[in-house]
């Protein structure tokens, strides 16, 4: 069971207030930070609830924030969290990517509104955005208390690393990515110290360097350095190997028009079975769903419709 400190209330910018309250719970041992959103109106019964899971490199207070209150003003409860190593949960190293604890921790938040006295454990689904849009749909391949799984800009970073953005990566590229993580966690047995790389490096896009380098998007806790032994871990990784798995419970992907990661979801898609949705928002491009308000707007009206569909 988790902790939960002193409510905070906020004024929505919608018809309702929402309520935000500082939450802690437990994660494979680590204790992870998060925020629970509700609807400040007394409701009839317990509420349905959704997960979200933030991209990589980012925090609760992003993105995952702004869905959460929106979806709170529709009558939804929505947790987010920092990740096991990352924002401000525990865990060393500082900036771990472990795809197989990032999925981990959804369950545990899960358990953790599933345990909760104003939450129906019956009516719990999750939203991943980003590098959260491959783990969410991982953990709920074999978590079946998720009932409803949805995605905002899905990417698949166990894909990309392996055969880069768009495909077409050398496989030299990926030899020698794994040769770094191997020589990190050799130096890092004869006591040398964690090796880290920055996130946002010179060769990502302007967008994403803008979102993440200015006060469009920036956090002190986000968009910093990851050890690079986290290499070989998402390497190894594919989130969409079993989603056929999800099945008979509906997966909702939601993608900007524009989005170079677009095809990420549609390759999933392929892979997982009925009741499966391709939701593209007009102008949308990949960080252009974090956060702008058009784009947002759309996707919450479709994510809202889903998950009352599925959950209410």
């Amino acid at each position: 069971m988790g902790q939960i400190c002193p409510l905070l209330t906020s004024a929505g910018a919608g018809d309702s207030e929402v309520m935000k309250t500082d939450v802690t719970f437990l994660s494979s041992g680590l204790r992870i930070a998060g925020i629970l959103f509700r609807p400040d109106a007394p409701a009839a019964g317990r509420l349905p609830a959704v997960v979200i899971g933030h991209p990589g490199s980012g925090v609760k207070e992003q993105s995952p924030s702004l869905y959460a209150e929106r979806l709170a003003r529709e009558g939804f409860a929505a947790l987010v969290f920092d990740a096991a190593h990352q924002g401000e949960s525990e865990g060393e190293p500082r900036g771990l990517e472990n795809p197989f604890q990032r999925a981990e921790d959804v369950k545990s938040a899960v358990s953790f509104l599933a345990a909760h006295d104003d939450i129906d454990p019956d009516r719990i689904g999750a939203l991943g955005i980003c590098a959260s849009g491959g783990y969410v749909p991982y953990a709920a391949q074999t978590d079946v208390r998720i009932r409803a799984v949805a995605t905002v800009s899905a990417a698949d970073l166990g894909t990309v690393m392996r055969e880069g953005l768009g495909g077409g990566q050398s496989p030299e590229v990926r030899r020698a990515m794994l040769a770094a993580s191997a020589a990190a966690r050799t130096a890092e047995a004869r006591g040398e110290g964690v090796q880290r790389q920055e996130w946002i490096t010179d060769a990502v896009d302007d967008e994403t360097r803008e979102y993440y380098r200015t006060p469009l998007g920036e956090h002190p806790r986000a968009g910093g350095t990851w050890p690079v032994r986290s290499l070989d871990q998402v390497i190894g990784a594919d989130s969409y190997a079993m989603i056929h798995l999800i099945a008979p419970r509906p997966l909702l992907m939601i993608v900007g028009s524009e989005a170079n990661t677009a095809y990420l979801s549609r390759a999933a898609l392929e892979r997982a079975a009925e009741p499966k949705e391709l939701f593209v928002v007009a102008g949308g491009t990949h960080i252009s769903m974090y956060h702008r308000d058009e784009h947002v707007t759309a996707a919450v009206a479709r994510l809202a419709a889903f998950f009352r569909e599925h959950l209410i």
